[in-house]
């Protein structure tokens, strides 16, 4: 379950058979239900979470698929918390009232209910598994007794549920919306993901509940409709930037899983409402694409319209949700804000450390856990599917394998063997070891999709551990090692951003100079700023003996971001030689807030290794022409900067020639 504070925080192209596949939207079909290898999803731990209860009788609004005659709901905890022996208690959210059994928040929350019936219903669609396809029924019924049936909120859902079965609508710490099915919100989304997947999978085994899934589906559809997509069209402004305005909550990332609902409702039978929502849905989610394979953030599809400063890795499925819409509405242009992401920032992101929490817009929040590195693996296998490109596929292998130990912890995140993954990898090196809800159902899903997908398995689950890593680095605005201007400690978050620590302030004719050291490759460099509405600056940027280039900036109009003022990395105009090590700055005008600088090598570098000899490296390039790169030995696959496989060979030194903005992967 994310806190508050994360709430905002089979074939070659798209033909009719690669748009079967999207009815689960990893391939999990029939038709790959015996795969060579043993399999690696294990559903004992979530098993472990489910729990009944039975809600009180007649409750105003709310009701499920033959309610009379089966009262009892099927719902995992939220929370597991790790005890003595390798054991886990059940708990739930915020703090337990000992005299009534209550929770702060409560024992169960629809988000985890949605995304728990999504990996039963997977597992059945790939295994043809009876009980995961009666823990399929039983949660898609809990999923429909959280909608709201009537009056203004028809469609809307409650998040929480004492272990009782009494709705908390209006939980502490407090939710928004407030009450709870009072506005679109993430659990909305995700109940229309659910519902789609569920009735796609259903409509021949069980016409009755399928028809019924279908009708709380539409029911959800016009929540939908009604408060987020009756904007259609109309854009606004971000901190200077324009933003669609029909996402919910203002969110690409919460847009995304209703979109992989609504494609695998589409799939399953033609529905005009349905298709015409996903256009539209998938249109707002592609408008937050940005920057370009050498400004941030380096292609990426952004989360959130009110902040074009941060990405966070939990709930980035906006590329699996592009890849998706593009196959089932067979329009190749939808995917295409997708390749990007997943050929320019997916790369990046690898080499600089793995899926973060808080790219905002440092790289600071280096917090990583199962649903961002889920997302991301789901990303890399929807747009493979709908490019049938292997380079993704190689991506996605190198990704999965962060929770078999390819992390800088070097720490197992995900157990075949008990069905446990953990709830989060700290920067430094330490596992939270709880396994809740949402971490137990974001593994699994990688499971999944890595049983459906064998070859990716076979790469993922061999490389256990980071054997070189060289990417984006960050440098710290206070550890200049001289400067004339202010050191300072501002509140850490803006309301739409985050300083790293320090804020270093350099007034007219003020200096900094930072020790970078020297590099394998020449480097692009980022200052990240802090721009007040309207105030302009201007700064100049050398090394020891080049001029790199001035900024001139302007503080953005606010338009519908929490806080006037803007924090975002701006890329200078010449490269930082390789063997140069100190960066010089200096104001010429206004006052420069600088929260550190980014450093983007020209060839990032990844390389994992494992069992039995394995190997993966991959070697992406940010470089405005081709690169020529020595890598290890092993079976090459170079890649241009749209995921195409390009003809390279290595020269007698090991050496490949990489496109400009493209990448290469090797493996053994």
């Amino acid at each position: 379950m994310s806190t508050s504070a994360h709430r905002r925080a089979r074939t070659v192209g798209l033909t009719a058979l690669a748009a079967l596949a999207l009815t689960v939207p990893l391939g999990v079909t029939a038709a790959a239900a015996a795969p060579t290898d043993p399999p690696v999803t294990n559903l004992a731990h979530l098993d472990f979470l489910l729990d009944e209860a039975t809600p009180p009788a007649d409750v105003e609004g709310h009701s499920t698929y033959r309610q009379s005659e089966e009262p009892a709901l099927v719902m995992p905890w939220t929370y597991a918390d790790a005890r003595d022996g390798g054991t886990f208690e059940r708990v739930g959210g915020g703090p337990l009232d000992p005299e009534t059994g209550y929770w702060g928040q409560g024992a169960y929350n629809a988000d985890d209910i949605t995304r728990a019936a999504v990996v039963y219903t997977r597992h059945w669609e790939l295994t043809g598994d009876d009980d995961s396809r009666d823990k399929a029924y039983e949660l898609l019924r809990s999923v429909a007794y959280f909608q709201t049936t009537d009056g203004p909120d028809a469609g809307n859902v409650v998040l929480w549920m004492q272990p009782d079965g009494t709705f908390n609508p209006s939980p502490e710490p407090v939710e928004l919306p407030d009450p709870s099915d009072s506005g679109p919100s993430y659990w909305l989304a995700r109940t229309l993901w659910a519902l789609g997947e569920g009735y796609a999978a259903f409509e021949d085994e069980d016409p009755a509940f399928a028809a019924f899934l279908d009708e709380r589906f539409d029911l959800s559809l016009g929540a939908l409709n009604r408060q987020v997509l009756s904007t259609y069209g109309a854009w606004t402004v971000s901190d200077g930037k324009r933003v669609p305005t029909w996402l919910v909550t203002n969110g690409a990332d919460a847009s995304a899983e209703a979109v992989l609902g609504l494609a695998a409702r589409v799939e399953a039978s033609p529905d005009r409402a349905a298709s015409k929502a996903l256009r539209q849905l998938a249109t707002g989610i592609a408008a937050m694409s940005d920057g370009s394979a050498r400004e941030w953030p380096y292609d990426a599809v952004l989360p959130w319209a009110e902040s074009p400063a941060i990405w966070h890795a939990w709930g980035s499925q906006m590329p699996a949700a592009l890849a998706a819409a593009s196959v089932v509405l067979k329009d190749r242009s939808i995917a295409r804000p997708a390749i990007a992401d997943a050929a320019t920032f997916t790369p990046t992101l690898l080499t600089a450390g793995g899926p973060g929490n808080g790219w905002n817009p440092s790289p600071v929040d280096r917090v990583q856990i199962a649903y961002g590195a889920d997302s991301r693996v789901q990303s890399l296998l929807g747009v493979a599917k709908a490019t049938g490109s292997d380079g993704f596929e190689g991506l996605a292998a190198m990704q999965a394998a962060w929770f078999f130990g390819a992390n800088h912890a070097g720490q197992r995140m995900y157990d075949p063997a008990t069905g446990v993954t953990y709830d989060g990898l700290q920067p430094d090196g330490t596992v939270n070891r709880n396994s809740g809800a949402e971490s137990t159902i974001h593994g699994l899903l990688t499971a999944l999709a890595l049983d459906a997908n064998p070859d990716v398995k076979r790469h993922a689950v061999a490389l256990t551990e980071v054997t070189d890593r060289e990417g984006l680095a960050w440098i710290e605005a206070e550890d200049a090692v001289r400067t004339t201007g202010d050191i300072s400690t501002p509140d850490a978050w803006t309301g739409e951003s985050s300083w790293s620590g320090d804020k270093l302030t350099l007034s007219r004719g003020e200096s900094a100079v930072f020790d970078v050291g020297a590099a394998a490759s020449d480097r692009w460099v980022e200052p990240v700023v802090w721009s007040e509405v309207g105030e302009r600056t201007s700064s100049t940027w050398t090394t020891e003996r080049t001029r790199l280039g001035s900024l001139h900036l302007t503080g953005p109009r606010q338009g519908i971001s929490p806080t006037p003022g803007a924090m975002h990395p701006h890329t200078l105009q010449k490269e930082m030689s390789r063997s140069s090590d100190e960066l010089r700055v200096v104001s010429a005008r206004g006052d420069l807030q600088l929260d550190g600088v980014l450093l983007r090598p020209f060839v990032s570098r990844l390389v994992l290794e494992g069992q039995a000899g394995s190997r993966s490296e991959l070697v992406h390039s940010a470089a405005r022409s081709p690169q020529r790169v020595t890598v290890g030995a092993g079976e090459l696959a170079v890649y241009d900067d749209r995921g195409r496989e390009v003809r390279v060979k290595k020269d007698r030194t090991g050496a490949v020639i990489i496109p400009a903005g493209g990448f290469a992967i090797v493996e053994r």
